[in-house]
């Protein structure tokens, strides 16, 4: 007789229930390329609790700062780590180990790529995880994931250049020597900077640790230049957001020339560097006006067509009347031959500025009248433009009896008579048709 046998169909995996917060963090981490690090660091710290935020940075953010992912998600990630133990020194941040074993990896992936000829794409993470390590993450905080990344790089910035205290050997360290026999006995080798001869009283410098002494001075100088870069270049990005401080400028202006060859910004971040920092904003201009190798041999086009409508406000007019009596040389970029930043600017610039001005305050005006601003920029900005092309006239830079240069400023300030500047300029421009 023959017995059945009946098997029992498997019991259903019980699923763990999903993470919610995992989720979130993983949402943000997707989503935060655009919003300053400082920002999605704080971000975390409110999605994730104090008790749990260590173990989720080992879950979830050690695994993408180790793989291949996005080059704005890596950095990212970077200032996370570092955001956590922020207010204490990097030496102890827990996660310092990792943050620099990512470095000599992608470093030397970096060099690697720059001894083929070829630029890697991590070259912005080094520089960032550099920073970090260095302990001046907070320089990080006020900029974007992709705007880290898109930056080019100085090349005094690139991989190559970039090292750090910790990476020194103990033996290539500079020993002094202890004519009192004071040190350690150890020190007293073949690569003592000094031996005594024993027949004589007199102390015998070698050669070789002389030269070890040079290479170490050479390093320290390329340290503090490269020290130097690195926060001017810091300055600059800043400068698109908020106005630098005199010592700020003081140590970012002499840098300017290094700092737009190849540029680390672009034609878009000009009208609110200019906004925020005019004074500054004219040795860069200039600086980018005048440079050599023009990527993607556009010229100085993209910077031209800035300046052309920028605001009628008064650090626009501070800086074109700047670049309007500058006479730094270059290139004409329509006859190949040499012409001036002054020159250059009044040809192509000037009047379409003015041009652009009239039509910004006629769209103010009629906000105005329907009640879309409160303000007084239209009253305003009709001053402001008419002491500025006053000035203009003092400065013979626009000839008052040319109708090319005056025209539309006669028939705009015509319109506006009604305000004491415009009537002014409105007579001097009449007078000098007659």
């Amino acid at each position: 007789m023959q017995t059945a046998t009946f098997f029992a169909p498997p019991l259903a995996t019980k699923q763990p229930p999903a993470d919610p917060v995992r989720a979130s963090v993983r949402h943000l981490l997707s989503r935060a390329y655009s919003l300053p690090c400082s920002t999605a660091a704080q971000a975390f710290t409110q999605l994730v609790q104090p008790t749990s935020r260590f173990q989720y940075a080992l879950d979830v953010l050690m695994p993408l700062l180790e793989t291949q992912v996005e080059i704005a998600q890596r950095i990212l990630v970077s200032y996370l780590l570092y955001s956590l133990y922020a207010p204490h020194p990097i030496a102890i941040n827990p996660f310092k180990s990792v943050l620099y074993a990512t470095f000599v990896k992608e470093r030397n992936l970096a060099t690697n790529v720059a001894n083929s000829g070829g630029v890697s794409e991590n070259e912005q993470l080094v520089w960032v995880l550099w920073k970090i390590l260095k302990g001046d993450g907070n320089d990080i905080g006020p900029f974007s994931p992709s705007t880290l990344a898109r930056s080019p790089l100085p090349p005094k910035l690139r991989a190559a250049y970039l090292a750090l205290e910790e990476e020194v050997p103990a033996s290539e360290r500079l020993t002094k020597f202890d004519p009192f026999g004071d040190g350690d006995s150890n020190d007293t080798n073949d690569t003592d900077m000094t031996r005594i001869d024993e027949s004589s009283a007199d102390i015998t410098v070698v050669a070789e640790p002389v030269k070890t002494v040079l290479e170490e001075t050479e390093t320290t100088e390329l340290d503090q230049e490269t020290e130097k870069l690195s926060e001017a270049m810091t300055l600059l990005l800043a400068a698109r957001h908020r106005v630098l401080t005199l010592s700020e400028q003081r140590v970012l202006i002499p840098m300017v020339p290094r700092l737009t060859s190849p540029p680390i910004i672009t034609s878009v971040d000009l009208p609110s560097l200019i906004a925020n920092n005019p004074t500054l904003a004219h040795p860069l201009l200039v600086a980018l006006l005048t440079q050599s190798a023009w990527s993607g041999g556009q010229g100085p086009v993209p910077y031209l067509e800035v300046l052309k409508r920028l605001p009628p406000t008064l650090p626009s007019f501070d800086v074109l009347g700047r670049l309007l009596r500058d006479p730094t040389t270059l290139t004409d970029v329509t006859t190949g031959g040499r012409t001036t930043v002054a020159d250059l600017v009044r040809m192509e610039i000037l009047g379409w500025f003015v041009h652009e001005s009239i039509r910004w305050l006629e769209k103010a005006e009629e906000e105005e009248r329907e009640g879309v601003i409160s303000d007084d920029r239209f009253a305003q900005g009709v001053q402001n433009l008419c002491r500025f092309y006053n000035s203009l006239i003092k400065l013979s830079i626009v000839d008052p009896a040319s109708d090319a240069d005056s025209a539309e400023m006669a028939h705009f300030t015509l319109l506006n008579s009604r305000f004491e500047e415009a009537n002014a300029l409105y007579r001097v421009l009449a007078m000098g048709k007659f």
